[in-house]
């Protein structure tokens, strides 16, 4: 089939790359407008546009998705279906340029978590199993009918970071899976039970502030769905440090959360309101991320220390 793709960041590449490495042929790609970045503010191109250059395949970067203009640029490429990764909410005068209408890949199991971060909220509510949905898109964000979806299980050691480079490969085989049936005219789809959906909003850094008061566990699934970013932080003598990788004991020691209680050249112990935290990445402002033992050699702290 004739592909329109859309999307913008990471996260859509292996997608582009696996569609355009199919029996499918990928006629277009429409992507973000570049943005200015850096001290310089030199304009930076979408990672999806840097691969479709390499492609050398035509890309379209629209202002906005309602012009007329748009709409008679999706037109002339006679595709016969969009696909979309990662992208913008697409109006009903682009779902209806191609006669297969617009499918999606979403890094959730729908109606589980529709919204802008479903992979961080995942993992910040401590849920051990996630996915990818590919879904027929509808004029109501994440609502449409279900064409495919796939599993997968959240280890301890899953951050947002490792979940998203694991859906990012899963998502693109699905979506040339779900290609090939809509081609072959045996797919079948699946409505969405709205009663079931939840929501996941988009993920503001401020939201990574640690409270120590909470668990240990609640504490170690916010650290673990932020890395390695916006991150979660904390404060030690006004100093910001970042978490990026935790572990924790159900232990719970008498004394103020986000006090010290162990302290070695390898392990950093803060209590919280319920067991103990332990830091395995963390990042000191303005320097790189480190493994525990390595931070701790230029951290001077004892036990009693607290953050907050």
């Amino acid at each position: 089939m004739k592909v329109i793709f859309m999307g913008t960041p990471e996260f859509a590449v292996p997608g582009l790359k696996a569609i355009a490495e199919s029996r499918h042929d990928v006629v277009l790609v429409v992507t973000g407008p570049d943005v200015p970045a850096g001290r310089g503010r030199n304009l930076l191109e979408s990672p999806v546009k840097s691969f479709a250059k390499e492609l050398s395949i035509p890309i379209l970067q629209p202002l906005s998705l309602k012009s007329s203009e748009f709409i008679g640029q999706l037109k002339h490429y006679n595709a016969d279906i969009i696909v979309v990764v990662a992208f913008k909410i697409l109006p009903d005068e682009v779902i209806d340029v191609t006669p297969n209408g617009a499918i999606n890949l979403h890094a959730s199991l729908l109606p589980k978590y529709r919204g802008a971060a479903p992979i961080n909220w995942a993992l910040i509510n401590g849920n051990t199993q996630t996915g990818i949905t590919i879904f027929q898109i509808k004029s109501k964000v994440d609502t449409g009918d279900i064409l495919l979806q796939e599993s997968i299980d959240i280890s301890d050691q899953d951050t947002y970071g490792s979940m998203h480079e694991r859906l990012s490969h899963i998502g693109a085989k699905a979506l040339v899976d779900s290609l090939d049936h809509i081609e072959s005219g045996d797919i079948q789809t699946i409505p969405q039970c709205h009663d079931l959906a939840t929501k996941a909003p988009k993920i503001y850094p401020q939201m990574g502030e640690i409270d120590w008061g909470k668990s240990a566990e609640s504490i170690k699934h916010l650290i673990h769905g932020l890395s390695p970013a916006p991150g979660a932080y904390c404060y030690y003598k006004k100093k910001r440090i970042k978490l990026l990788k935790a572990e924790f004991s159900e232990e719970t020691l008498p004394c103020i959360p986000g006090t010290i209680v162990r302290r070695t050249k390898t392990q950093l112990g803060i209590q919280t309101g319920r067991g103990v935290l332990y830091p395995l990445v963390l990042q000191a402002e303005g320097r790189k991320a480190l493994p525990v033992a390595e931070f701790l050699r230029g951290f001077q702290t004892k036990p009693g220390d607290s953050f907050r």
